[in-house]
């Protein structure tokens, strides 16, 4: 234990419950790449005034913080994640509520579920989300997207929590969407809560689009092995798995990571894989395809811990 952690301990007593914290956190356990060393405290906050708390308490002992939302983004190296890490799960931050033509749902829900929820209260607009194994709050810090649609086009208002505990709005006008990117990469704030604005739509014609869309994504994509998602952003005017594929890349190995044989672009777990043995594949392929398109690859799963 370090010389820390009793104090910080005696400090979370105060703030959360016993079961919103646990230290030395494998975090294979809490990621859907099942890689990743443990993190020397993991944090489930329940409510904008906690995250607020446990900010104040991290900035008092000066130790490090990550924020995490579904963990369905990201590879944590071998190390793990020195300092806290606070993650918005769908058991403590996962409340969704409708008001009109809009979703309100806490950082923690499951995209999934948003948009399942959406479509019970014909509510269209959501439909691309529904097989994307993010949170909501990930999703917005990434500007997540498939079959054109992306978040930056549902989203009203953003509540979230800066470093100094002060809770603040965030309206679609300041929420800087790119591709991949949004101003929560920058500004160090926590996402707590998500306003998106829709449309009134058919159940039926929105379960359908729902349905293909599921049935493409289960049909193309490696859901059987655990991964990261995408590995690699899409370069512009090319699809990364389609250069992964032309160069010949599928099933290549480095130690229990492999290319998918189903889909190029995803990095697979295939058993046992470190985070040493992605980083590596990750390398592999970049200087691979390099070689036989002249493209540069770039990762898009946020890599993160020592």
């Amino acid at each position: 234990m370090m010389d820390w952690e009793e104090s910080f301990q005696a400090g979370l007593r105060k703030i959360l419950r016993p079961e919103q914290f646990i230290f030395h956190a494998p975090m294979s356990e809490h990621t859907t790449f099942k890689i990743g060393g443990a993190a020397d405290v993991l944090i489930f906050p329940s409510t904008p005034g906690e995250v607020a708390d446990v900010f104040k308490l991290i900035d008092e002992f000066k130790i490090p913080l990550t924020i995490l939302g579904n963990g369905s983004n990201v590879l944590v190296l071998d190390k793990g994640i020195r300092g806290a890490v606070m993650k918005f799960s769908d058991r403590f931050f996962g409340n969704i509520q409708v008001a009109g033509k809009k979703i309100i749902a806490g950082a923690g829900a499951k995209l999934a579920d948003v948009s399942k929820f959406a479509a019970k209260n014909y509510l269209s607009g959501t439909e691309f989300a529904v097989g994307i194994p993010g949170s909501i709050g990930g999703a917005v810090f990434m500007n997540a997207g498939a079959y054109d649609g992306e978040m930056k086009n549902i989203v009203a208002n953003v509540k979230a929590v800066s470093k100094s505990g002060e809770l603040l709005n965030f309206g679609r006008d300041v929420l800087d969407f790119g591709y991949r990117q949004s101003v929560f990469q920058r500004n160090d704030c926590a996402i707590c809560e998500v306003e998106l604005e829709l449309t009134s739509g058919d159940y039926y014609e929105i379960k359908n689009k729902m349905d293909d869309f599921t049935a493409r994504r289960e049909s193309k994509q490696p859901l059987e092995l655990p991964s990261a998602g995408s590995t690699f952003k899409r370069p512009r005017g090319y699809f990364a798995g389609t250069l992964i594929d032309k160069t010949g890349l599928k099933g290549l190995r480095v130690g229990g990571a492999m290319i998918s044989e189903k889909h190029a672009g995803f990095v697979v777990n295939a058993g046992g894989a470190t985070a040493d043995d992605v980083l590596q594949l990750i390398d592999e392929v970049k200087k691979r395809v390099y070689e036989a398109h002249g493209v540069t690859l770039n990762p898009e799963v946020r890599i993160i811990g020592e």
